[in-house]
């Protein structure tokens, strides 16, 4: 996954985006923009928008975006399901129970 990340850093620190509405001003986008849009394409196994999110923010970045994606995400299940983060985290793991 990492190697992936790594091959597009040359165009990492100049990606933007056009705001809507023809603006015409540039906006960098942040982490956590780039982690969602990564981890849901990871998800839908879309390679080319996979792509397009790894070059939008550092490889550490987005490591930092998708690590905290993923503990509010187990965090939210937890309460859904009324369990803990971390039978949660091991269930969605396949892990036997602790």
């Amino acid at each position: 996954m990492f190697d992936m990340i790594r091959k597009y850093t040359g165009r990492l620190r100049t990606a933007t985006r056009e705001q809507p509405a023809g603006t015409g001003q540039r906006r960098a986008h942040n982490l956590f923009e780039a982690a969602a849009v990564y981890v849901a394409a990871r998800a839908e196994d879309d390679q080319d928008r996979i792509e397009e999110a790894a070059a939008w923010v550092s490889p550490e970045a987005l490591s930092f975006g998708v690590s905290e994606l993923a503990c509010r995400a187990v965090v939210a299940l937890a309460r859904e399901r009324d369990e803990s983060p971390g039978a949660v985290a091991r269930d969605l793991l396949g892990l036997p129970a602790a």
